[in-house]
């Protein structure tokens, strides 16, 4: 395993490539002497492509040897007036017997010689912050505790003066608390706060300079004691310090007794960059899921979606591959006003202990939209700055325009080096999808229709990933690695997680349940993504009982739950209403069985080598068991999918997409009623007017999918008209693809034309 580094470039002088590091230049002399014999002789072309954590064993120890806890950096603690920064700080110096310095009591008043009220009064609010800063711009410390006021962080050249020396610890209290205590210390007024503003809306104001600046958050509970907080403080900064705590490995990775086997391990920026793992695994967490505490929950109960997001996204990412301010400005770009619904991912009440989780109000109206808007901007963050990336990606109907839509929203520079081809069933999506995947194209994204069905795409693209001479090819010939937006790549998933926490805590917000009751959850299913997303979301503390599985008559999954053999033997594909389920090879299944097995990788191997092989597997007894404690599955007929549409609006006048009607009908089935179940609607039924059409018995007064939408949008239905589709309709150029035949080597050369036609 290799010491862990920002990620750097790699330049090239002629047609000798000589190894260096962009972000790292004190590296560049210790490489040169390490690396100056390896060359490249090929083209103009060429980019040593290597990853970000290659590493030097002398820097490692150069790291660890200046950043223990404390060591020369200061832990500088950073939160609202009332936040307790001065008591935790004071118990903190008192744990690790170092210096403590409160910014107001030994700075300021020591440098005015007045209190900093006297101060305040005398120099007025915008004054006073640049007295502050000047005060604090003429300190240093080192190895020290150094509690902030809670106004320094509006002062930007004081705050990077700080931050040179120090770990900005952020002390995130609820804000009920934050304004008791300062009732208590009987403060009413703080800086910035002119009269007639009320505590609450200032002290929400200050959020934004502390999200600038923070390099750890200790997300309080509300009610926890300063020893409390101090010890989790103590914990951010252990975690911020120990950069090779949080890593991946392959499902199928093979521990050896007496042997670490760290190189095989990777972290979270690489699994995102390289997708799929080299043994043909998918990247997993070698460490189990963080977990919130309940008292963590309950305070995100009345937080926004992106506040949710932050919160859990930073848990699960180290901020070596990600720093938390950088992954809060991705987060607020993902789920900004390219939503048509500013709650993200709201949850209605459909009936009964029904709920419906709306995952359609991104701008391509699916659920892969809630992964797809965010997961471009950790890829584009984590690459290497001076390398090519080809996105493949196979679509079973929806992910192929949310995957065009997301990496078309890449800032100019990302977009000349990260480009998107995405591989579709030219005959197995709805005439609307195929549409809005053509439709989606853009400079940097590409469509291809193929001659077969989903799997054969799946399966290919695995096999162009696995195909090391080609991949090597391109690195070499083209200075481009190939990559994958699919949920087999761990970037893609993660994101996922969210909304099935987000969803339960509104149940909790609106007040259908209460913190800890359990809930179900029924989730149509083919690729496994999306309902293992929901498996993670209750690793991490959200109290879900069950998962329940809706296939339709490619009903490979629910066999395999009910018996526990994954037969593909004699099973051929059909097409039906729900396309994006018809899928019989469920790759993300893989990992579940891993987690199940207690990350017995030898088995995932044998297991996907004889389902490769022999198209047909068997788990032994005791893991369906336990797979069946969680799981319960069924399948719907195409009848009983189109029933459900008809009286699903009958009754409530909600229109399901037939995705949906699945899910519903096996819900009906198979949920005792005993506990709300929420219902997972993974697509806008716009996307598949002539279903809806058909089970509303509508007559079709024209074949175009624009007069089937607004028909479908003159019914005033819930959920209303989705503008994004709307607007796609309205598109008067008619764009085209390409398509080829169902040969992967006939895909090679579509990727290799497609890298030289963007990046030569």
């Amino acid at each position: 395993m290799f010491t862990r580094l920002k990620p750097g470039g790699l330049g090239q002088k002629s047609e000798k490539t000589m190894l260096y590091f962009n972000r790292c230049q004190h590296l560049k002399q210790i490489t040169q002497r390490c690396f100056s014999s390896i060359h490249v002789k090929t083209n103009k072309y060429v980019q040593l492509i290597l990853s970000r954590t290659f590493a030097l064993a002398e820097l490692r120890k150069s790291w660890h040897s200046t950043h223990t806890l404390v060591g020369d950096k200061n832990i500088v603690l950073m939160g609202p007036p009332g936040a307790g920064k001065t008591t935790i700080g004071r118990i903190i110096g008192q744990k690790l017997g170092c210096c403590v310095i409160d910014v107001d009591n030994d700075i300021l008043e020591k440098t005015w010689n007045m209190s900093v009220s006297e101060k305040l009064q005398e120099v007025g609010n915008e004054q006073f912050l640049e007295e502050e800063g000047k005060a604090v711009l003429n300190f240093s410390a080192s190895g020290s505790v150094i509690s902030l006021t809670g106004s320094n962080p509006m002062h930007d050249a004081s705050m990077w003066h700080l931050k040179k020396n120090g770990i900005i610890v952020y002390l995130d209290v609820p804000l009920i608390d934050i304004i008791n205590r300062l009732k208590s210390m009987k403060i009413n007024r703080i800086v910035g706060q002119n009269f007639g503003t009320p505590m609450k809306d200032l002290l929400a104001f200050r959020r934004q300079y502390y999200k600038k600046w923070y390099d750890a958050r200790v997300f309080c509970e509300s009610g926890a004691s300063p020893e409390e907080v101090a010890d989790k403080v103590l914990n951010a900064v252990k975690r911020y310090q120990n950069v090779d705590s949080e890593t991946f490995i392959s499902t199928r990775h093979i521990w050896h007794k007496n042997c670490k086997q760290k190189n095989s391990t990777k972290f979270f920026s690489e699994a995102v960059i390289e997708g799929l793992a080299s043994d043909g695994g998918l990247f997993v967490p070698e460490k189990e899921f963080p977990k919130l505490s309940s008292g963590e929950w309950k305070g995100l109960v009345g937080a926004t979606y992106i506040e949710r997001a932050q919160i859990l996204l930073e848990k699960c990412i180290h901020p070596a591959d990600i720093p938390a301010a950088r992954l809060g400005e991705m987060i607020e770009t993902a789920y900004g006003k390219n939503f048509a619904c500013s709650r993200i991912a709201p949850v209605r009440h459909l009936s009964g202990n029904q709920f419906i989780l709306e995952l359609f109000h991104g701008p391509t109206g699916s659920f892969k939209d809630l992964s797809l808007q965010l997961m471009p901007h950790l890829f584009a963050h984590c690459i290497l700055p001076n390398c090519n990336y080809m996105i493949l990606v196979a679509t079973s109907g929806d992910t192929g325009s949310a995957v065009l839509n997301g990496f078309s929203h890449l800032n100019s520079n990302d977009k000349k080096r990260i480009a998107v081809v995405t591989f579709f069933p030219e005959n197995g999506v709805s005439d609307f999808q195929k549409a809005q995947i053509i439709g989606s194209q853009k400079e940097n994204g590409w469509a291809v229709g193929v001659k077969s069905d989903f799997d054969f795409c799946q399966t290919a693209v695995k096999r162009i990933f696995n195909d090391s001479d080609f991949t090597g090819f391109l690195t070499v010939e083209y200075g481009t690695v190939l990559s994958s937006a699919n949920s087999i790549n761990w970037g893609r998933l993660l994101p996922q997680v969210i909304y099935h926490a987000s969803a339960y805590l509104d149940l909790v917000s609106q007040g259908f349940i209460s913190f800890g009751s359990p809930v179900d959850v029924c989730i149509p299913t083919g690729n496994f993504g999306n309902i293992l997303a929901a498996v993670y979301a209750k690793l991490m503390g959200i109290p879900i009982r069950k998962f329940i599985c809706a296939s339709n008559q490619n009903h490979v999954l629910t066999d395999f739950i009910k018996t526990g053999h994954y037969d593909l033997r004699e099973r051929k594909l059909v097409q039906t209403f729900s396309p994006a389920i018809d899928i019989l090879k469920s790759s993300n299944l893989e990992r579940h069985l891993h987690l199940m097995a207690n990350k017995d990788g030898q088995l995932m191997t044998k297991l996907f080598n004889q389902l490769e092989d022999q198209c047909h597997f068997q788990i032994e007894k005791i893991l369906v068991e336990k797979l069946q404690q969680d799981f319960v599955a069924d399948w719907c007929s195409e009848e009983d999918c189109l029933a459900a549409i008809n009286s699903t609006y009958n009754a409530s006048g909600y229109i399901l997409d037939p995705h949906t009607a699945v899910a519903k009908v096996v819900a009906d089935r198979m949920q005792d009623k005993t506990c709300p179940v929420i219902v997972s609607s993974t697509a806008h039924y716009s996307k598949f007017s002539p279903a809806i059409m058909q089970a509303l018995k509508i007559k079709e007064i024209n074949q175009t999918s624009s007069s089937q939408l607004y028909l479908l949008s003159s019914y005033n239905a819930l959920p209303p008209p989705h503008g994004a589709l709307l607007e796609r309709t309205k598109q008067q150029e008619k764009m085209e693809c390409q398509v080829c035949s169902a040969d992967v080597n006939v895909l090679k050369s579509h990727v290799e034309r497609l890298i030289q036609k963007q990046f030569m």
